[in-house]
């Protein structure tokens, strides 16, 4: 996630669009494409995505905005490999972090 979210079992349409600094339609749209993300929908029909719902998101926006792909390539690529591609990008996330974290405390020095 380009933005941390609080620890919450849900979220909103709008907490997860400016989460990722893209308008809600573009979520819409995603949700349209990619069967992976299935948002809860309460009464009034909003959107309540959970953590799993968010993880998603960010592997598909790392996806498209990040590294190019088509939404055909990634969709193809979340169905034949949805459990490693998750498992690497959250450790290339983690790792970016960590670096950053390293910087922020060298420039500290």
């Amino acid at each position: 996630m380009r933005h941390q979210l609080g620890d919450k079992l849900y979220y909103s349409m709008g907490e997860v669009a400016r989460a990722f600094e893209v308008n809600p339609s573009l979520i819409r749209f995603w949700e349209k494409e990619f069967e992976e993300i299935q948002p809860k929908k309460n009464a009034k029909g909003n959107r309540k995505f959970t953590r799993e719902d968010l993880k998603t998101i960010d592997l598909i926006y790392h996806l498209v905005k990040e590294r190019g792909f088509t939404l055909e390539g990634a969709k193809i690529h979340l169905r034949e490999n949805k459990k490693e591609a998750l498992s690497k990008f959250e450790l290339i996330s983690k790792l970016k972090t960590i670096k950053s974290e390293l910087i922020s405390i060298k420039n500290q020095l």
